[in-house]
């Protein structure tokens, strides 16, 4: 399927050939902590030629507790995200909560990101397009592939046309997701790449009473899945040790792992590429 490619600094999504990978730890914990796993990673990243865009939040505002920690906040944030991005020369994707956010978010962010609860606020959509940055909307828990034009609807109405699309999981009863993943070709439909969240499709929502479980033993099986289907992009929450990370621990993918997970995604990639150039 034919989607617009969207340029972020050196990374391309769209392209064919590749997937990019778009990963780091869930929330900013420290600027040595996000140095660190920026370094690693990219690393990884670059040694096997897979383009990478560096992802952490500033502040996690849907913690399932108020006394959850949510990170250093917009202004640290954003100083060590740039820092990220100087330094390693890494693309940077971080996500926005209110309008207010926006333009500062902008002016250091390659990627603004939606999260997935506030994805049909279109307010924020609008502020997220003024800033001229790519915008990636998570598709929203509640809401089926189809419902994701109104979001693409709403951007291009606001002179957006660098757009990504994420799919994180459909909500399956209580504190559970499931994977449809008919939803990759669906919102590809809609023109623009889109983007498959491996670590928060294991979530298990509220799971373990003030704080979300996860089953993080299926990210191998959905990624592939994902790349099978045609994902343009992989998102991974990843961490050195998940046991002791401050957010959402239970469905990061330990770094470790990593390295040979992205082994098995890049040669099922280059299958399904040269059997799509067979068919065309």
């Amino acid at each position: 399927m034919n989607v617009k490619r969207v340029q972020a600094g050196s990374v391309c999504f769209g392209d064919t050939a590749h997937f990019v990978l778009i990963g780091g730890p869930c929330v900013i914990e420290s600027e040595e902590a996000v140095l660190r796993h920026a370094e690693k990673i990219s690393k990884i990243a670059r040694q096997m030629e897979i383009p990478y865009v560096f992802k952490a939040s500033y502040d996690k505002a849907n913690r399932s507790s108020s006394k959850s920690y949510r990170g250093p906040g917009l202004d640290d944030g954003l100083k060590i995200l740039a820092k990220v991005k100087k330094e390693f020369e890494l693309p940077v994707l971080s996500d926005i909560h209110s309008i207010e956010q926006a333009k500062p978010a902008g002016e250091v962010l390659d990627i603004i990101q939606i999260p997935a609860f506030l994805c049909r606020q279109t307010d924020l959509l609008i502020a997220a397009a003024k800033t001229g940055k790519i915008v990636n909307v998570k598709k929203g828990q509640f809401l089926s592939p189809w419902d994701m034009r109104n979001v693409v609807d709403k951007l291009e109405e606001a002179d957006c046309h660098h757009i990504l699309l994420t799919d994180r999981g459909t909500t399956f009863g209580y504190q559970n997701l499931v994977s449809d993943f008919r939803a990759i070709p669906v919102m590809q439909g809609f023109g623009y790449p889109v983007v498959f969240d491996a670590t928060h499709s294991v979530q298990l929502p509220g799971g373990q009473g003030n704080v979300s479980g996860g089953a993080p033993q299926f990210i191998p099986t959905l990624s592939k899945c994902a790349i099978a289907a045609g994902a343009d992009a992989v998102f991974m929450e990843i961490h050195e040790d998940p046991s002791k990370a401050l957010s959402d621990g239970p469905n990061n993918l330990k770094l470790s792992d990593l390295k040979a997970l992205l082994e098995v995604l890049k040669e099922l990639k280059e299958v399904i590429s040269k059997e799509k150039a067979s068919v065309l």
